[in-house]
């Protein structure tokens, strides 16, 4: 009987989402509030769901960095799902394509050790950084996901970077995009994460 209820009250304990990225989640350059995660949470609200959001995003931040952060951070907030929206910058860095995927799947298999459900949030490069490399950072993404079984949102800018009028809704430095363009990223992201969450993207 104790157990049942003990069992019962961990079922009902309100979801906590850990979002570990880099600028494009940390709101760079925008207001506070504006960015994805936050209107995630304001999303999570409206719709009446328990979950807490906790954004650990770093501006600047790599692979390496998100990996040698992660342990602390899964440890501090004993997160239910982990978003891992990391890669962008080892991309800008020029770092090894190998580096960047060991990093991505150890940090997806230390959450997934931890009883966390992971979505992992692809990225795309510019056209010139040259097809081949730009198959192969996006094939990445593809191949973790499949390695550890992680949720996956193919490309985190799609209809923003995309778009014939992309330079309107980036920052001037045409990698940040403007506050406009984060509830599109939501809308992106929120199909995959929807049902980690046990809810329907709807």
């Amino acid at each position: 009987m104790a157990l049942s209820a003990t069992v019962a009250c961990a079922s009902a304990m309100p979801a906590t989402v850990l979002v570990v990225g880099d600028s494009l989640s940390a709101e760079y350059g925008i207001a506070k509030d504006t960015g994805w995660v936050a209107l995630l949470q304001q999303r999570l609200q409206q719709r009446g769901l328990a979950a807490k959001v906790i954004n650990a995003s770093i501006s600047g931040d790599t692979t390496a960095g998100g990996r040698s952060r992660l342990p602390r951070l899964l440890q501090l907030h004993q997160p239910t799902v982990v978003v891992i929206e990391l890669g962008g910058n080892d991309a800008l860095r020029g770092l090894p394509l190998q580096s960047t995927g060991a990093n991505l799947t150890a940090m997806a298999q230390a959450a997934q050790a931890q009883g966390a459900r992971v979505l992992l949030v692809g990225m795309q490069v510019p056209p010139n950084y040259g097809k081949r490399y730009a198959d192969a950072f996006s094939q990445t993404f593809d191949n973790v996901a499949q390695t550890t079984q992680a949720a996956l949102v193919p490309f985190m800018l799609a209809g923003v970077a995309d778009r014939e009028d992309a330079l309107e809704w980036f920052q001037p430095d045409r990698i940040h995009p403007l506050a406009k363009a984060h509830p599109q990223i939501l809308n992106n992201i929120w199909p995959a994460l929807a049902p980690l969450l046990g809810t329907h993207a709807d």
